[in-house]
């Protein structure tokens, strides 16, 4: 039995990152800072970090970790379970849009 060396990193081609999530999140964020006729800059300086990173965040580019996830839900004064049933509601409505386009297809 041979022992396999540890490379450090991940392989090639592998990713974390999943759009559809952030972009789920994204809009679960938008949809509260805007109910509360927040601008996004002051959403970024509540939670402490730069408006085009939360810019960012909103447009799915960045998928926030989950510190950054509670300092946003302080910020919007809701809980981080509130943006996360948001975001799954997001996702369940965008799967269903999508099996519904599928069905019009045929």
């Amino acid at each position: 039995m041979t022992k396999r060396s540890i490379k450090k990193g991940r392989p090639p081609g592998s990713t974390t990152f999943q759009r559809t999530t952030a972009i789920a999140f994204g809009d679960a964020v938008r949809s509260v800072r805007m109910q509360q006729g927040m601008a996004q800059e002051t959403l970024a300086n509540l939670a402490g970090i730069e408006r085009s990173h939360m810019g960012k965040v909103e447009r799915g580019e960045h998928l926030p970790t989950l510190a950054l996830i509670f300092r946003i839900a302080k910020a919007l004064k809701c809980g981080a379970g509130d943006l996360v049933t948001a975001a799954e509601r997001n996702l369940q409505d965008d799967e269903a849009d999508s099996i519904q386009g599928d069905r019009h297809e045929d």
